[in-house]
């Protein structure tokens, strides 16, 4: 059964690359299939090695502070019930600065951490759906977003445009 099941592992995987190892995304030749290489002084190795120092050093992203305004809307919901649901939202996720909410819509303020604007905003538009059963939030649309960095939101507040909300953490009807 090993060797079965060895070959089937082994087969067909010439010009197959992994794409989360090095040498993946086509930076090279692919490299043979079949069995372990040997080396000198009788250690045997998976692969051929490549030279790691001809590879300049990769630094990896820093994520940034985003500054996000999600804005909900939907049909009429009890009051009680809403903020019971948003204050379960700010609990559940870090970062939560403030929610206003009325009966048939609510606005989220919050910093997101992230590489880019794409991904704060890829995270801010997901949010009300991930949260919705165990926060059990009410089953509204996004009707806008906002995400600024946080040079540019911290601007604003001195320049006078886009002060903080009145309420600056919790939940808090409008």
């Amino acid at each position: 059964m090993e060797r079965r099941r060895e070959a089937a592992l082994t087969a067909g995987t010439a010009g197959r690359r992994l794409t989360s190892i090095d040498g993946g995304r086509g930076d090279g030749p692919a490299e043979p299939a079949g069995p372990p290489t040997q080396r000198p002084g009788g250690m045997r190795g998976m692969r051929p090695e490549f030279d790691r120092a001809a590879q300049p050093p990769t630094v990896p992203e820093q994520a940034r502070l985003w500054h996000v305004v999600l804005s909900v809307a939907g049909q009429v919901t009890p009051l009680s019930a809403l903020r019971a649901s948003l204050e379960q939202l700010a609990h559940d996720h870090s970062f939560f600065l403030t929610a206003r909410y009325a009966a048939d819509h609510a606005e989220i303020r919050y910093w997101e951490q992230a590489r880019d604007l794409h991904d704060a905003a890829a995270i801010a538009l997901r949010l009300w759906g991930e949260h919705k059963v165990t926060s059990n939030l009410p089953p509204w649309e996004i009707v806008g977003l906002e995400v600024v960095d946080r040079a540019t939101y911290h601007k604003r507040v001195a320049e006078g445009f886009g002060e903080p909300p009145p309420h600056l953490g919790g939940v808090h009807p409008y």
